[in-house]
């Protein structure tokens, strides 16, 4: 990975249709790229076969495009990368850092308490070795992960005791997102990731796989999320209404203000829009740290 040159992503589930809360991390993302006159790559997360929707990935791409993003390079598709996890995996393993795990659903929730995000393992297959058919967590350390996030300050974490050995790969083979995304940042040379809180609780088992592996850690800066009228992370579960492709000024404004752009001002065409954006963001950034999810 370079040391100096910015590279950023924007990498989204094609679980359903581009929605205004992805909207805002792209566009965090994106301007945030432009300010280190950087980089923007785009990464298809579409490792969980399941969850993916025909034709959701060709449908993002084209809100994006209709919203004037243009990213770097060949777009990477996680589906495509198995042999990259399975050499990180490996690698794990030959560390003696993973073990099959064969508790279920129902077991977890039944025994174990809940932590940051989902119930915390406390290791009751540790002892297991890994096997082909069952679900390979990761041994964690019982030590506090910390990092300086650029938007919400000072971020520490004790794993073992708030989340616990997590999955690496599930019992149905596919390749959990902790796992992928830490390798793919790192093939892609990726310096700064700007994401949405929501997947603040990441960080720190992500941290913990690259130090592992031997990985550089990126920057990081976790953007507040936008909630519904529940009080609930935007989202494709919650039903988010998508983004209208024919009508972008309207949602890229909307974005912009969200991120703390009291002066938005009326604007007629999308290089008008940018060109204001680009002024903004680097006033933008400053104050959103600390700023509660909204």
């Amino acid at each position: 990975m370079s040391s100096s040159r910015y590279r950023g992503r924007f990498a989204p589930s094609p679980t359903g249709p581009l929605h205004f809360g992805s909207l805002v991390a792209a566009l965090g993302s994106y301007l945030d790229a432009r300010a280190h006159d950087g980089s923007w790559l785009l990464r298809m997360e579409d490792v969980d076969a399941p969850r993916v929707m025909p034709g959701a990935a060709d449908a993002i791409l084209r809100a994006l495009e209709a919203h004037g993003f243009e990213w770097d390079g060949e777009i990477t598709y996680q589906s495509r990368r198995g042999a990259v996890y399975r050499a990180a995996l490996q690698a794990l393993q030959d560390q003696g850092l993973v073990y099959a795990c064969a508790c279920s659903r129902k077991q977890l929730a039944e025994t174990a308490k809940r932590g940051i995000d989902g119930y915390i393992y406390r290791g009751a297959c540790r002892e297991r070795p890994p096997a082909a058919d069952a679900a390979l967590r990761l041994r964690v350390p019982a030590e506090r992960i910390a990092f300086d996030d650029r938007v919400q300050g000072r971020v520490a974490c004790d794993l073992a005791r708030e989340s616990g050995d997590f999955v690496l790969k599930r019992a149905d083979g596919i390749y959990a997102y902790q796992l992928a995304v830490v390798a793919d940042d790192a093939e892609q040379g990726i310096t700064d990731i700007v994401r949405g809180a929501d997947l603040l609780t990441s960080t720190p088992r992500q941290i913990v796989l690259q130090r592992y592996l031997g990985l550089p850690t990126p920057r990081y800066a976790h953007l507040p999320v936008v909630l519904d009228a529940a009080g609930d992370k935007l989202s494709k579960q919650t039903l988010a209404e998508p983004i209208d492709p024919q009508r972008p000024l309207p949602a890229l404004l909307r974005a912009l203000r969200f991120l703390g752009a009291s002066d938005v001002r009326e604007v007629g065409g999308l290089a008008e829009f940018w060109a204001q954006a680009d002024a903004a963001w680097p006033v933008l950034i400053r104050p959103l740290r600390g700023r509660r999810p909204a």
